[in-house]
């Protein structure tokens, strides 16, 4: 994911191929103007690399990037993810790749988290070149250190399922239509103080269609709202958030932003941070906001849902793999949460011995996740162990938890190339326990809070608990288009337990084999220009022979999303 460093000097046409030289040191690595971040590199200075790019302009196709690198069509330079280029806050050595090595989320011309972008370098007007510039800097004083930053986002997606949930759901042949937007002020009380608010609304209708909770159908409502404090100690850039919010510092097959439905998973309560050169700390402690409320402006706290926890990544030092010269960040967390409601969206544990056995659920992910890129290598580790109890309800008993994940993706881009080709493969590995005894220890693998829908399965048919995943990957990009191409093989962990859902287990009592299906799937991107973009998803469940023998059906799904940003 991290892409390669700044210190670049690029030509005046913007279209001839130009080779240009990286000189290894931590100014490439652009800091945040202490000299701190403009320190010389240990590294052997005989060594330098060198990569081709077309030009210092971002490709529009990378204006709405999503976090892992399989999600990224294109590598980009730091110098491409900086203003007036690219969006992301000078983040020292986490300025690499789509940025979500800072905490926030994945940020190119535009955030998952709008207030993740930075337009400040529009305090100085000469700047503008776009109709909506005016309104990412509306200066409130002479001296332009009061501002506000406008942003607006709307999606209109419409899919179709031959047999939604491998035929489960009754309603074969649905098509839905939804639209979402979301309206959001930034206003900059000088240099320590912000606030971030955002309203959202959301729509649903279609032919047949099913699932319209308070996910899709929302009226208009308080989305995000929060204060930060922010200083700048030594060379650290520290800060406090405190209100309503995004979180995006995990995996994204860990914890993402609900981003399928309507309404994406926001939380309350404080997260404080700190960014130096090379490292990074996040502490934080959140419930989870309660969206089923139908009346306007009437959304409150869900205090049966808790996460917590506390993250850091390392900026690690640059080493050789033979000819490859290898940049990465370690992740390493610990992610608690806390399921508390028998009302609650997340059936914990579920399956066809023993129908909707919910409860309460007290979690701790401990785990590290080490990813990066070379030349032309791109890699990602992650290992993640689940400890923690679960209490049915209607009962006291409480049943100890003990589940794992353990996530690798590893693959070869050659940018150099017309179509920007990736090539790699995927692996996953979701622990399932013995869910049907009512005794014993839990040992199936929950990640409640939407993970990434496409990291495992557009379709939503399959969750991650209880499965093995292999899915070779194709990605390639011209343009402002791009595809991408996978096939996950998916088997049972263990046949002790269900196959899931991404909600829940599904009621198959006569499959009795690992092997699930496969699911080959097709992305085609459109970036219509640096506002639109236009997607395509193409999908087909192949269930297994005995999985159909078991009841489930195999069928098509096929999605479009338009969305438009400013």
């Amino acid at each position: 994911m991290a892409g390669h460093s700044n210190g670049l000097s690029f030509p005046l046409s913007p279209v001839v191929k130009t080779r240009i030289t990286l000189k290894m040191t931590l100014a490439c690595l652009t800091g945040f103007g202490s000299s701190a971040f403009s320190a010389p590199l240990d590294v052997s200075a005989s060594k330098e690399e060198q990569i081709k790019v077309h030009h210092a302009e971002r490709p529009e196709i990378q204006n709405f990037p999503h976090a892992g690198f399989l999600e990224q069509p294109r590598r980009l330079t730091t110098r491409q993810n900086l203003a007036p280029i690219g969006r992301q806050p000078h983040w020292g050595g986490f300025n690499r790749g789509n940025g979500e090595g800072a905490g926030f989320g994945p940020v190119g011309r535009y955030g998952v988290a709008p207030w993740a972008e930075d337009w400040s370098y529009l305090r100085d007007q000469s700047h503008r070149n776009d109709l909506f510039d005016p309104l990412k800097f509306i200066a409130l004083n002479n001296q332009r250190t009061i501002w506000l930053s406008l942003s607006e986002r709307t999606r209109l997606r419409n899919w179709y399922n031959d047999y939604p949930m491998l035929g489960t759901n009754p309603h074969s042949g649905s098509g839905r239509f939804v639209t979402r937007n979301m309206f959001g002020a930034d206003l900059h009380l000088g240099e320590h103080w912000r606030i971030f608010g955002q309203l959202v609304n959301g729509t649903a209708a279609g032919w047949n269609g099913y699932g319209y909770g308070s996910t899709y159908r929302k009226r208009l409502d308080l989305h995000q709202a929060f204060i930060e404090y922010k200083q700048t100690i030594g060379t650290a850039k520290t800060g406090l958030m405190f209100g309503r919010q995004q979180f995006l510092d995990a995996p994204s097959y860990v914890l993402y932003d609900r981003e399928p439905p309507n309404i994406q998973i926001t939380w309350n309560g404080p997260r404080a941070y700190a960014i130096l050169p090379h490292i990074r700390f996040d502490l934080y402690d959140f419930v989870a906001t309660n969206i089923t409320p139908r009346a306007m402006f009437h959304d409150t706290q869900d205090w049966n849902t808790r996460l917590y926890g506390f993250n850091t990544t390392v900026d690690v030092p640059a080493f050789h793999l033979g000819q490859q010269r290898i940049q990465s960040y370690l992740d390493l967390f610990w992610i608690g949460f806390h399921l508390g409601a028998k009302t609650g969206s997340v059936p914990v544990l579920s399956s066809a011995a023993i129908k909707s056995v919910t409860g309460a659920t007290n979690r701790n992910n401990l785990g590290f996740r080490w990813y990066g890129t070379a030349q032309q290598l791109e890699y990602a580790l992650g290992v993640l162990w689940q400890q923690g109890n679960f209490t049915p309800y209607g009962t006291t008993a409480r049943r100890q938890v003990s589940a794992y994940s353990v996530n690798t993706t590893v693959g070869y881009r050659r940018s150099d190339l017309l179509f920007k080709p990736f090539f790699g493969v995927q692996t996953d590995v979701y622990s399932g326990g013995n869910e049907r005894h009512r005794e014993g220890t839990v040992g199936t693998y929950s990640a409640p809070f939407a993970p990434q829908n496409p990291y495992l399965d557009y379709t939503g048919y399959i969750g991650a608990a209880n499965l093995i995943n292999l899915s070779p990957i194709l990605v390639g990009s011209y343009g402002k288009v791009s595809l991408r191409v996978k096939t996950p093989i998916l088997w049972r962990q263990t046949t002790q337990a269900s196959v899931y859902s991404i909600t829940s287990a599904y009621n198959f009592p006569k499959f009795h084999s690992h092997f699930v299906g496969v699911a080959p799937n097709g992305l085609l991107t459109w970036a219509v220009n640096r506002h639109w973009n236009w997607t395509h998803v193409v999908a087909w469940f192949a269930a297994s022979h005995d999985l159909k023998n078991a009841g489930a059906k195999s069928g098509l799904y096929y999605q479009s999303s338009l969305s438009f940003a400013f």
